[in-house]
């Protein structure tokens, strides 16, 4: 493979590395080592709410009403899009501000030589000419070049991943003086130093910044929701507004002014205007929120995939074990006079001994060894973990000058080195599967005698790496939930055997032999598109995997996905990352490789599992408050446009005398002023920034969205609150018409008139807007299920006393010529009545009687969906075909459990 062309090398090979004094000598002149991140300014975000499909509808009507030279509520117009805009720059900005604080806790780590010595620092802090590490598992710091090694009779290399920056799916091959690794890249293989030549913005990644900033929050599958839901509601708005302007226009002879004025104004109060802000905040309320849990989330949209998500991959090493090896007094050996202490040192020496480990074995070893018995010794070379031949490799010369080869890993592989192998291998071998069956593990230790090839094994460490305490507990709870648990991992199967045994997750586990093999290419975008059927059901009944390599993590994720699970995949290691990415939500453990970390949707600040339960019932929240949030959102605009559509046509004032002198054409048909209008959207609107606050019950069971459910809950709330507020215009008209022999009269409320209608009406539409929202937010429960947060419940009490209040003292008056005055106010000409004063507390106990009607029939069209299945209300939970009925994966006794099989719960809303 070529190497980079015009390879430019401002700084030569650095081999000593520099001072603390010229580092930041170098600081100071060439900057901190960090991306030019774009940020956009308030103004722009606030710019930006005026502009878009929701706000352009706003724009015509403004357009139109200062056309028409209605100035004040043109004013008004103006007033709700402005104040749109600054509600959407305000929760944006907070926002992200909480994103970027959360993401900046997440401080990447460099190992540098510095001073005579390595030593790990904040990649901010590197500097053009610093002398680096490029190890397997780290991301590239800044773009550097890999050192040369005068006088080793090998050229060093490295594998470095570029997939983020070139979209190259092979790793790159790098040696002096070819290649350049970049900022933004990750080492999946070797070892090296190198020198680094650019930092920050003068870094490949740096120059390309801006390209792949988004500007766009990244709402991912939400997204697609908020579109469906937003066309929807605008298209079925439109086609009414439509009909209504041409019936109006052509029928009732009413003058176009009057007509373009309320068909407009009524298709820009059952927009959703405000829908994005709403659900942006929420899920970045939630990241607040998982955070105190010790969970960092880098994407917003992972809080919604991770409400879905029905099947858990669990890396073992690391995240189901402490990764801190315990090495055990028992110490076979197969050479005369070795014992526990020699082979530790000789395991010692086949690692850099004198800097920090680069992972848990090293860890275990260097904590063990004598170290001070180490520095007799002289490394001449070292060759770090390579995951695919599963060893490490060190060329030394003792204190006697005689030069060796020493190596520790998997017995297995060791054992192939050995020229003696056929002596021992029978007997390591049994030493292998008998501590295998308990769950211990061993790692052989081998040494070059007369020649490079004549290795000998000197005895193998055996060592146990113990399940965390909460591990157990987790996979209990997480079956609880709804999410089968599997065990991926590159260790022997006999102990993931015993591991599984151990934790209860089950014995039926199986090594890589019968999985999907990575096509010959090597490139994802060839793998089919038939794994599921080919592989579904084998990999969908095992309780986990052994002996497998990265490639086979990443098919085992493919296949699941393909069958219809929403996957989330943990895991610590460079190993892990392919998974990890191309998992519905990656998780990565607390201590991961950058690596890791980079490619993860979510990461770790503390040892365990069992924060991922919380994480999944804390994200089942947010979906829930989400939902909540659309179902009342759709309910309050196919309320108001579909009462207003059905008034226009069937409870024409005109029909009931109740036309006032001097408005004839305003009376002709039943309208409310711009200013009410308005009233109820702001009101509605601010109320709804607390939803991301409100208190939920997390469901035992994934979630997933199914719209055609939301919309049919929706359109029940919406049914009845739209058919009490026509029976409450009826009503009112009716007492115009006859008194006598009207509903009012028969329960001793006054007669009314079309300026107290008017108000009574908005009075009624405004408190079902309300209260139909403590409705939507309980779901498929009555509304009494649970108590709404205080932050809503102060919201909403607020703005139901400034609509009570408003409707109850509107002055006599007549905005944009429609004669209105407040229901505790009396008319010209209407005498004294205690009745009419009242009158908001009776509108009052007619909207509470008929939400209890509401809720009642809210909660009953749920149980009939649920009995019978109802647009997919429960087979929507199950994974789809072929994999359908296998969800939550074996338990211990080996039987699949279904969805419909667990607690009883099948409920997707």
């Amino acid at each position: 493979m070529g190497g980079d062309p015009e390879l430019e090398m401002p700084f030569e090979d650095n081999v000593e590395g520099l001072t603390s004094t010229e580092a930041a000598a170098r600081l100071e002149k060439y900057g901190r080592n960090e991306l030019p991140e774009k940020t956009t300014p308030g103004w722009k975000i606030f710019l930006k709410g005026l502009w878009g499909p929701m706000a352009f509808a706003l724009w015509v009507a403004i357009v139109i009403e200062f056309a028409l030279q209605n100035w004040p509520d043109a004013a008004i117009l103006l007033g709700i899009q402005l104040g749109n805009a600054t509600i959407g720059w305000y929760e944006t900005t907070k926002a992200g501000d909480a994103v970027a604080a959360l993401k900046g806790a997440l401080k990447p780590i460099a190992t540098v030589f510095r001073d005579g010595k390595w030593q790990e620092i904040d990649t901010a802090l590197v500097v053009p000419g610093d002398k680096v590490k490029l190890a397997a598992g780290s991301a590239v710091a800044a773009d550097s070049t890999i050192n040369a090694e005068p006088g080793k009779d090998y050229v060093p290399q490295v594998d470095i991943d570029e997939a983020a920056l070139t979209g190259e799916s092979l790793p790159v091959t790098m040696t002096p003086g070819t290649h350049m690794a970049k900022m933004g890249s990750n080492v999946v293989r070797g070892e090296v130093s190198g020198t680094v030549q650019y930092t920050g913005a003068e870094t490949v990644f740096g120059k390309t910044a801006l390209l792949l900033q988004s500007v766009e929050a990244d709402l991912g599958n939400i997204h697609y929701v908020l579109m469906k839901i937003m066309y929807g509601l605008t298209g079925v708005s439109l086609i009414l507004c439509v009909i209504v302007f041409i019936y109006l226009l052509a029928h009732e002879g009413e003058s176009f002014k009057m007509t373009i004025e309320f068909t407009v104004v009524l298709l820009v109060v059952s927009i959703p205007i405000a829908i994005e802000i709403v659900v942006t905040t929420t899920l970045a309320l939630g990241s607040k929120e998982l955070s105190n849990k010790k969970v960092i989330v880098t994407r917003l949209a992972a809080i919604e995939m991770m409400a879905g998500v029905n099947m858990l991959c669990s890396d073992k090493t690391g995240t189901l074990t402490q990764n801190k090896m315990q090495i055990q007094q028992n110490c076979p050996t197969f050479l005369e006079g070795e014992d526990l202490k020699s082979t530790l040192v000789y395991s010692a020496l086949a690692a850099k001994w004198r800097e920090p480990p680069r992972d848990a074995l090293d860890t275990m070893v260097l904590g063990s060894a004598d170290l001070e018995l180490c520095d007799t010794y002289t490394q001449l070379d070292y060759k770090p973990f390579d995951p695919r031949i599963k060893r490490t490799e060190a060329t030394l010369t003792g204190p006697d000058g005689a030069r060796f080869k020493v190596t520790k890993g998997a017995p297995n592989i060791v054992l192939d080195l050995c020229v003696n192998k056929a002596e021992i291998e029978d007997r390591l071998n049994t030493i292998i599967t008998e501590l295998g069956t308990r769950g211990i593990r061993c790692l052989a230790v081998a040494k070059t005698f007369e020649t490079d090839n004549d290795w000998k094994m000197i005895g193998v460490l055996t060592f146990l790496d113990p399940p965390r305490p909460d591990t157990k507990a987790t996979i209990a709870e997480a079956r609880k939930y709804g999410v089968g648990v599997k065990m991926i991992t590159g260790d022997h199967l006999l102990i993931a055997k015993e591991m599984g045994r151990m934790l209860d997750l089950g014995d039926a586990i199986e090594t890589a032999e019968n999985l999907p093999q990575f096509p010959a290419s090597g490139d994802p975008k060839d793998i089919p598109n038939t794994l599921a059927e080919e592989y579904g059901e084998f990999i969908a009944s095992l309780d986990g995997f052994a002996q497998v390599h990265p490639e086979h993590k990443y098919l085992i994720v493919e296949t699941l996905r393909q069958g219809g699970f929403v996957v989330a995949m943990t895991g610590d290691g460079v190993n892990d990352a392919p998974a990890l990415k191309r998992a519905d939500v990656g998780i990565a453990v607390e201590g991961s490789t950058d690596a890791a970390r980079a490619a993860a949707d979510m990461v770790l600040t503390e040892p365990g599992l069992s924060v991922i339960v919380d994480a999944m019932l804390i994200a089942r929240g947010v979906f829930q408050r989400m939902q909540s949030f659309l179902t009342y959102r759709i309910a309050a605009t196919l309320q108001l446009v579909f009462f207003f559509f059905i008034a226009v046509f069937a409870l024409s004032p005109s029909d009931y005398n109740a036309m006032v002198a001097g408005h004839e054409d305003e009376t002709r048909f039943f309208h409310f002023p711009v200013l009410m209008f308005m009233l109820i959207t702001l009101l509605n609107d601010g109320t709804l920034m607390a939803i991301g606050y409100d208190n939920v019950r997390p469901r035992k069971l994934p979630q997933k969205w199914n719209l055609p459910v939301m919309f049919s809950v929706s359109a029940v709330l919406a049914g009845v609150a739209c058919a009490s507020s026509l029976l409450l215009l009826w009503m009112a008209l009716d007492s115009v018409k006859d008194y006598s022999n009207s509903v009012f009269h028969a329960v001793g409320l006054p007669a009314q008139d079309y300026q107290h209608i008017v108000t009574m009406i908005y009075l009624k539409v405004s408190i079902s807007d309300f209260l139909t929202l403590f409705s939507a937010r309980t779901q498929s429960s009555p509304f009494f299920s649970y108590r709404p947060s205080l932050v809503l419940f102060v919201g909403a009490i607020l703005s139901l006393t400034i609509s009570t209040v408003v409707a109850a003292v509107w002055p006599d008056s007549s905005p944009d010529n429609i004669p209105c005055i407040g229901l505790s106010r009396l008319s010209d000409g209407q005498t004294e009545s205690t009745a009419q004063r009242l009158m908001p507390l009776y509108i009052w106990l007619y909207c509470i009687f008929w939400w209890l009607v509401q809720d009642a029939c809210k909660v009953g069209w749920c149980a009939l969906m649920k009995k019978y299945d109802i647009l997919s209300y429960t087979s929507n939970l199950e994974p789809s075909t072929p994999l359908k009925g296998i969800s939550i994966g074996a338990g211990p006794s080996g039987k699949s459990r279904t969805f419909s099989e667990h607690n009883g719960e099948t409920v997707p809303y």
